[in-house]
């Protein structure tokens, strides 16, 4: 019997994927974790919904998809699609682009940060002063 008021399993799927990252995850995540990527916190297996996300940074409400060979083209699509439809903007490396070429990801995933609106706007409330 649960003695929590929410499912667990979302929470025990993505603690057993960080626990089992691929060697691709792991070196991105190396390149983006502690901020390295214009002081932008990404967290690790994020869910989102019925899906659960690789990379997520929520400030800017963008997700960091990593996928090799298990991913098929139309999971993905739906995937994508549920993720846009909830505001978030989601770039994809295949696996052996992030092993082979990792400063060409970070620099992708670094114009992605810069190319994302701030959330914020100017003037309504937090961090403006008159």
């Amino acid at each position: 019997m649960h003695d929590k008021a929410y499912d667990r399993t979302p929470t025990l799927r993505t603690r057993e994927l960080r626990r089992n990252a691929t060697k691709a995850e792991l070196a991105l995540r190396d390149q983006i974790r502690n901020r390295q990527i214009a002081n932008t916190r990404f967290n690790c297996q994020v869910p989102i919904g019925p899906y659960i996300c690789d990379f997520v940074a929520r400030s800017l409400k963008l997700v960091i998809e990593v996928d090799g060979g298990q991913h098929s083209e139309g999971v993905d699509c739906h995937r994508t699609a549920y993720l846009k439809s909830r505001g978030y903007r989601v770039i994809r490396f295949w696996n052996n682009d992030v092993l082979g070429n990792i400063g060409g990801v970070v620099t992708t995933v670094l114009s992605a940060i810069e190319d994302t609106p701030s959330p914020t706007p100017p003037g309504s409330g937090r961090g403006y002063t008159a």
